[in-house]
This record gives C-alpha cells, sequence and structure tokens, in this order.
C-alpha cells in the first residue's frame, strides 16, 4: 500500500472552488494533491513543498494568469513540470508557451483523467 510520501506530489491551481474540488477528489486517490486559488497562493505553497514535482494550472485567472504563474514559479523551480490546464483552445500564447518549453502540455477542459495521468507518471 502506497504511503502519502510515495505518491508524487501535484499541485494545482484554479479560481474556480469547483474546479479546484472536482480535481482534488479525482486525483487525491492516486496522488497527493496540493490546491490553490490563484498565482500568487501557488507560488507560497510551492515554497513551503519543495518536494511538488507537477504544476497544473487554469489558464483564465484574475490579476496573474495561468502562464504568468508559471514563469514565476519556473524561474524559481525549474526542476518541476508544469502544464496548463484549460476550458479555452490553444492559444499563440500557449503555443509559444509549449515551443519554448515553458509548459510540457495543454489539457482542455474537460479533462481527461488518463491523459493527465499518462502525462505526471513520465516523470
Amino acid at each position: 500500500m502506497m504511503t502519502m510520501s510515495d505518491k508524487i506530489k501535484i499541485l494545482y491551481i484554479d479560481d474556480e472552488e469547483i474546479n479546484v474540488q472536482l480535481f482534488q477528489i479525482i486525483f487525491s486517490k492516486n496522488y497527493e494533491v496540493l490546491t490553490g486559488y490563484s498565482g500568487f497562493e501557488g507560488i507560497e505553497i510551492l515554497a513551503e513543498h519543495i518536494d511538488t514535482a507537477v504544476v497544473i494550472s487554469d489558464l483564465k485567472m484574475p490579476v496573474m494568469n495561468g502562464l504568468e504563474f508559471i514563469k514565476k514559479a519556473k524561474e524559481k523551480y525549474p526542476n518541476k513540470k508544469y502544464y496548463i490546464l484549460s476550458g479555452f483552445e490553444i492559444t499563440a500564447e500557449i503555443k509559444e508557451a509549449l515551443d519554448s518549453g515553458l509548459i510540457h502540455k495543454y489539457f482542455g477542459k474537460p479533462f481527461n483523467l488518463q491523459e493527465i495521468e499518462r502525462a505526471i507518471n513520465k516523470q
């Protein structure tokens, strides 16, 4: 049986509470899931949980969008895997983030559980 310390630690950031709760419920069975509601909160959580391996962020959020958050987080924590999860189509900004290596992958909403698990487990 896996203990919490054996599970891959994921940080999920989304400004919509229902999305955060849904992600937590679905993924906490197989992963240790940390959540936050803004990019600023995400930066604080990463500082407290340095062993977080995967960061998944919504794109459209007030004040700091997901790509801005990931850019700041990656400057401090470059060895983590970063992903965007969004209900929007791939924009030029997302394509550039993918091409530059800022993010590893873009996931659409509603998300595909198997697609996200495959990406996370590629560690």
